[in-house]
């Protein structure tokens, strides 16, 4: 059967996606990616905040049209159709099959059902299928979460956490590597926590250290720690590592303390000062990225600038700010959403100004190093070359690196580049050798 599939959302609903793809192409089942030509279309769905409901929303009315030109089947699932499945189902009659996130251990037999061809139920057990850059993957080491940041909707839809056995995250990552990933990203919804929920203790260092000792791990990136959940033990994992890439993803959210104990988050702005301080005193080169929320319920013009001290005092290097968006069946939905728009918008704006220089002071203290860059492509009307250092994230999240290179590269080569100058959230340079 010819079958098309949608991803929507972030990277964990990717790594749901890419398994979809394995059974899929475990089945025998041809994966069409002209969504013309699909007998069955699959949509997985992102229901996090207003803007992903949307889009997914959007997404399944725009595909169902195809079902005036010969589409058999539109199923749906993931996140929206976990949150929302009894109200989807009355109001989209035009979806053959929601499917919730609690359905996936049974995915192989429902979508047999559906489909009418033979699916095996093996998800999560056959071996995933990459559907971005080969060179690349995300390496999920846990799912749900414990946390209860009052404005979240996620443990509501993905339930409490629950770590993965260390032994299969390593085998993930010996076959990942074998396929020819050389950067592993390790995700969660709090990767710092990841075995807390086994017995109370904090593994990801232990972890770490099996995956840094496997061979051909040329970049293995830690994704979202929570401020309170970082140890001078991981701290010192990543500084004496071989392969760990001293990236530091922490979202912190806000930077005044009564704040953030109404959004219900562990830790203090003293925390986020002086674990950011730790970091850079004992990793120089260290890269400290965050989100912030503007516009919380009762958030004063004074606590939002705390937010922006904080920012000036921290240096981070890359910033996301979003508007704080009033999700149901959380504690801050019954909060009075007392900040207008027109100011929510206002203060996301001052953040962006005031990490954008902040951020340009520190790309440009860059200029003039050499640093290991990873190619992802070439640019055929400049010619210049694109990849990333350890700086930048992947999905041009954070920037990239541009450069020319008089010897023809690869995506997927890594290469030495001396920084000449900055572009906006990117650097551009020269290659100085191959490694």
């Amino acid at each position: 059967m010819k079958i098309g599939v949608i991803s929507l959302g972030c990277a964990k609903n990717l790594v749901d996606t890419e398994n979809l793809l394995g059974i899929l192409n475990a089945s025998s089942q041809e994966i069409v990616t002209s969504y013309e030509d699909a007998e069955a279309i699959i949509i997985n769905t992102c229901g996090f905040i207003e803007s992903a409901k949307t889009e997914a929303i959007d997404t399944i009315l725009e595909t169902a049209d195809l079902k005036e030109s010969g589409l058999k089947k539109l199923i749906v699932m993931g996140c929206l159709s976990t949150r929302y499945k009894d109200q989807l189902e009355e109001e989209m009659p035009e979806v053959d099959r929601f499917i919730s996130i609690d359905e996936y251990k049974n995915l192989g037999s429902i979508l047999s059902e559906e489909l009418g061809v033979r699916i095996v139920n093996s998800y999560g057990k056959t071996p995933r299928i990459l559907s971005g850059k080969p060179w690349m993957a995300y390496l999920r080491i846990a799912d749900g979460c414990d946390n209860r940041c009052s404005y979240c909707a996620i443990p509501l839809i993905r339930g409490n956490m629950r770590s993965m056995p260390e032994d299969e995250i390593v085998s993930e990552a010996e076959r990942l590597i074998a396929s020819g990933v050389k950067e592993l990203n390790l995700i969660a919804q709090d990767s710092s926590r990841y075995g807390y929920d086994l017995d109370e203790q904090l593994h990801l260092s232990s972890l770490l250290k099996k995956l840094d000792a496997l061979e051909g791990a040329e970049w293995i990136r830690v994704l979202y720690l929570y401020p309170d959940e970082i140890p001078d033990d991981l701290i010192d994992t990543i500084k004496n590592s071989r392969h760990i890439l001293p990236y530091f993803d922490i979202p912190v959210q806000h930077g005044n303390d009564r704040i953030l104990k109404a959004m219900h988050r562990r830790g203090s702005r003293a925390m986020i000062l002086e674990r950011a301080k730790k970091i850079r005193e004992e990793l120089p080169d260290a890269v400290l990225r965050t989100t912030v929320i503007a516009g919380f319920p009762t958030e004063t013009e004074e606590e939002h600038q705390d937010t922006l001290s904080m920012i000036r005092a921290v240096r981070w290097d890359h910033l996301g700010a979003f508007a704080y968006s009033s999700e149901e069946d959380t504690p801050a939905y019954e909060m009075e959403d007392d900040v207008d728009e027109e100011t929510k918008q206002r203060r996301v704006q001052e953040i962006m100004d005031t990490q954008q220089e902040v951020s340009q002071q520190l790309l440009s203290s860059r200029v003039g190093r050499s640093e290991r860059v990873l190619v992802e492509g070439r640019d055929e009307l400049s010619g210049m070359y694109i990849g990333r250092s350890a700086l930048f994230a992947p999905d041009n999240v954070d920037g990239s690196v541009r450069f020319r290179s008089e010897k023809p590269l690869k995506p997927g080569d890594f290469v030495t580049v001396r920084y000449t100058r900055t572009a906006g959230r990117n650097l551009i340079g020269e290659s100085v050798s191959n490694d």
